[in-house]
């Protein structure tokens, strides 16, 4: 079998991830989405799905992109220079999950493929992605399902890939001006070539696979428990956290607006609505301050009792 780099392959692989998640969180709301699809003036386009105001997701968005063009910008040749002068392809699927129950996290999930080429030398290409969980109101349950899902996707690839990736993942969605984590965590992985073409995107594929599995129990245990205002003033105070985070630190945000990718698109992550407060701190005791005390400790989420 070739271990050549195949697009159309992964091309397809991302068409049908983003049809089958569309689908899948489609039914559990019983709404559907809205699409559209789009050009890249340099190159390129995407098709974007947005279910917004439905029954169990406030805003869904499932972006599909295929981009390409002649050059990179400076952001992205500063740590690869071997990239300057190469063109490039980038293609993906991206999704960010916004629920309306505060009891349901927020979720995202990303798999791509970057190849970057010119005459006369080997390609330079690797893939990327992971999944992430941003619970307001924590559950050690939920918790202990994301991650063992996690690690299933990984178990095939080796015994060390779930303790790297999820290490990773830590590491990167971490919000640095507030030195506090996003969320819980999961897996989060770049740069992968070392395994071959084949491997890799055996793994890519795993990951992509394994998102719904991952998200949709966590949903229907918690989408119908009842909440007030507290919760939801609460909901929107912590989206201020997700938002800031895709904005200032978020690699795929900031490449999409570097090389001139739909804006909409691009920030179609964020949520319907949001807030922010001066210097708040939740009291000690609630569930509020125990999202802090107990959530957002990066820790061994398997080993931990049921």
């Amino acid at each position: 079998m070739s271990d050549k780099p195949d697009i159309d392959s992964v091309k397809a692989y991302l068409l049908d991830l983003q049809e089958r998640i569309c689908d899948a969180l489609a039914t559990e709301d019983g709404d559907t989405f809205n699409e559209d699809s789009w050009d890249r003036p340099g190159g390129g386009g995407g098709r974007s799905r947005v279910l917004e105001h439905g029954n169990v997701f406030e805003k869904a968005g499932v972006n599909f992109s295929h981009v390409y063009g002649d050059g990179l910008p400076p952001s992205a040749t500063a740590q690869r220079p071997e990239l300057a002068g190469r063109s490039f392809q980038a293609l993906g699927v991206s999704l960010v999950i916004h629920p309306c129950n505060p009891y349901v996290p927020t979720s995202h999930a990303n798999v791509r493929f970057f190849i970057a080429e010119r005459p006369g030398a080997d390609p330079v290409w690797w893939f990327g992605g992971g999944f992430d969980l941003t619970p307001y109101y924590g559950r050690g349950e939920d918790a202990r399902h994301w991650h063992a899902t996690a690690k299933a996707a990984c178990d095939p690839f080796g015994d060390d890939v779930y303790p790297r990736f999820k290490q990773w993942c830590d590491d990167y969605f971490f919000i640095k001006h507030r030195s506090e984590p996003r969320g819980i965590g999961g897996l989060f992985f770049d740069d992968l070539n070392e395994w071959g073409f084949e491997r890799s995107f055996a793994f890519m594929q795993s990951v992509g696979d394994h998102y719904i599995p991952a998200y949709l129990p966590i949903v229907r245990r918690r989408r119908t428990l009842p909440y007030g205002e507290q919760e939801r003033d609460f909901q929107l105070y912590r989206r201020g956290r997700y938002v800031e985070f895709n904005l200032v630190y978020d690699r795929g945000t900031l490449f999409g607006l570097q090389t001139g990718g739909r804006t909409e698109s691009i920030l179609m992550s964020l949520p319907p609505l949001v807030s922010w407060r001066y210097d708040w701190h939740p009291q000690p005791g609630t569930p509020e301050a125990e999202l802090y005390e107990v959530f957002l400790k990066p820790q061994d989420w398997l080993a931990q009792p049921d």
